[in-house]
């Protein structure tokens, strides 16, 4: 966060308790003294009358903070220099909102704490206006607070406040986390001055950019005696940095003890033991070195640690490590808040996707149940003419017994194999109809089941050819039997010319009929393929479905518009089913063929 985004919360916070009305504007006198006081205590020459110059063209009300932030850019901000003790702007800002803002009934804290806690609250807070902190900074902030007075930090406390939470908006404006830390409701059991002092470590941390700080034991440069002293590692940045050093410490009204700024001119070095005195280190400034002895050798160690990081941040010209870790937190949440943009944007397209699919799907089911229907209603119709025909055959066949006795055990034998027959067509044809429903639930495998299906349409194409050579010789045999019985024998040779080419129509067919099984059996191989792929299609929908919640396959369609025909739906291509028309009318209006 730069210079002047830092300075720009604390502005907001003093033009918002000014806008009493919540109106979003301010009057100019009311503009005119924050000015003034932001001037002085940025140490910037102040021109009393650019305000008035700035809007002379506009009316004698309230000016909004759009209005506002031109004058603060060009007058102000653009020329401050960071000369100027940050605690005093702060602090004055702070005397403005505060007293509209601040709720000091019940608060465990005084108001010395309360600024504390909303410079951390500024230093936290994103860089959005209204200025609010979200969830994860509040967190981290109570976690430093609550390590700071040498508590532990409970998870389950916490997760139990941020249900508490809106659900909308999971975060906290800066009146609304000084009451949660003045009512004590991360630090019960623990009194005001240790409250206090983990607010002030705490803001000493990430205001002040304390890397470290605590009792040590110093060695006098005079008397020679060991000394029990407070000292405390800050990270100073200046243009050029030089070693500063007034008597033995450097006294600063804000801490109650006396301390030493390190810089960058400073090397530490580790001593041995000596005197009496263990885990001994010493501090070289330019004309003066300072023997140490921590308490312990961890502490001594995190010292000289800290003194070296100290050094080695001002010499990159890198910010306190605090600064990088705010950073990185806000970098990872717009990484995520993107992500999460991103899933829902995907997960309404698909869910769109879905919808568009399920329609298209419900119609394509319309289609294809009126498809079936009519294609049961054609084959109705056809059974019915077919049964028609046979009956009418049948009473031929009974009018011929009284002219050929001879043949009729023969024609009932070929009666009967035509029932037979008969009887083999509609069972084809009920196993037509069962497969057309299993067409119809695995549409994924249409490809398969339409080569069976022309294979199958091939088959019954030569029965019905050989069926009209059958008829043909049926109706030769009734011209010859009306013959006189002068050609009786004549019509016997020819009968039995006839009945062995019957006899091989026979076997034709029946070679036909193997044929069709075949097909059949491969067909049913096929549909068990399909069924456990289907099988393990649902396993996997179902794994999807678990794992991913919205999602849903969408199983492709038919990728061309379906014929229906009485063979099935899709039985033949277009180019087939014209060829098909074609040689029909040619047959239909060819003579019958003298035998």
């Amino acid at each position: 966060m730069g210079l002047r985004d830092e300075l720009l919360k604390a502005i907001w916070h003093a033009f918002t308790a000014l806008d009493v009305d919540k109106s979003g504007k301010v009057s100019k006198s009311q503009l005119k003294v924050l000015s003034h006081n932001l001037c002085t205590v940025m140490k910037i020459p102040h021109d009393p009358v650019a305000l008035e110059e700035h809007f002379r063209d506009d009316d004698e009300g309230p000016v909004s903070n759009q209005g506002y932030m031109p004058y603060l850019n060009r007058f102000i901000l653009d020329k401050v220099q960071d000369n100027f003790d940050r605690i005093d702007f702060n602090r004055m800002c702070w005397t403005l909102c505060a007293r509209k803002n601040l709720n000091r009934n019940h608060l465990l804290i005084s108001d010395d704490d309360a600024f504390k806690i909303w410079c951390i609250f500024n230093f936290l807070s994103e860089d959005r206006y209204p200025l609010v902190m979200v969830s994860e900074e509040i967190e981290y902030f109570l976690r430093k607070l609550t390590e700071a007075m040498g508590g532990s930090w409970i998870e389950e406390k916490f997760e139990e406040y941020k249900l508490q939470l809106s659900s909308k908006h999971q975060c906290l404006n800066v009146w609304e986390l000084i009451e949660l830390v003045g009512m004590g409701h991360f630090s019960k059991g623990m009194d005001r001055q240790t409250l206090s002092m983990g607010i002030n470590e705490v803001f000493q941390e990430l205001i002040l950019d304390v890397l470290k700080q605590g009792y040590m034991m110093k060695k006098g440069h005079k008397r020679k005696n060991w000394t029990e002293r407070w000292f405390l590692l800050n990270l100073v940045f200046t243009v050029t940095l030089i070693c500063h050093f007034y008597g033995d410490f450097i006294l600063m009204d804000t801490f109650p003890f006396p301390l030493i700024v390190m810089t960058s001119r400073i090397p530490v070095q580790s001593l041995p033991d000596k005197e009496g005195k263990k885990c001994l280190f010493y501090v070289k400034c330019s004309d003066k070195s300072f023997e140490v002895s921590a308490s312990d050798k961890k502490k001594k160690q995190e010292w000289i640690q800290g003194i070296q990081t100290c050094i080695t941040l001002l010499k990159v010209g890198r910010p306190a490590p605090h600064h990088e870790a705010r950073q990185k937190r806000r970098e990872l949440r717009q990484k995520q808040q993107a992500e999460q943009e991103e899933l829902e944007l995907r997960m309404r397209e698909l869910q769109t996707a879905n919808e568009n699919k399920q329609r298209e799907l419900e119609a394509m089911r319309k289609k294809l149940e009126e498809a079936a229907a009519n294609a049961a209603e054609e084959e109705r119709r056809r059974l019915q003419t077919q049964s028609e025909l046979q009956d009418l055959y049948r009473v031929e066949m009974e009018k011929e017994k009284m002219v050929r006795q001879q043949m009729e055990e023969q024609v009932a034998q070929k009666s009967s194999e035509l029932e037979q027959y008969l009887q083999r067509v509609r069972e084809l044809e009920n196993m037509y109809h069962r497969l057309e429903e299993a067409l119809e639930e695995e549409r994924q495998a249409r490809q398969d089941e339409e080569t069976v299906r022309k294979l199958q349409a091939r088959l019954l194409e030569e029965e019905v050819s050989k069926r009209a050579e059958l008829e043909q010789i049926h109706l030769y045999q009734q011209q010859t039997i009306s013959q006189t019985q002068a050609e009786k024998q004549e019509l016997e040779r020819e009968r039995l010319v006839k009945e062995s080419a019957l006899q091989s129509a026979m076997q034709q067919l029946q070679q036909l009929e193997d044929d069709r099984w075949g097909a059949l059996e491969q067909y049913e191989e096929v549909m068990k393929k399909l069924a456990d792929a289907a099988n393990n299609t649902k396993s996997w929908k179902d794994k999807v479905a678990h794992h991913e919640g919205l999602i849903r396959l969408i199983q492709p369609g038919p990728k061309y518009p379906q014929k229906i025909t009485n063979w099935g739906p899709a039985a033949f291509t277009e180019t087939e089913l014209s060829l098909r028309e074609k040689d029909w009318q040619e047959k239909k209006n060819r003579p019958p063929t003298p035998q």
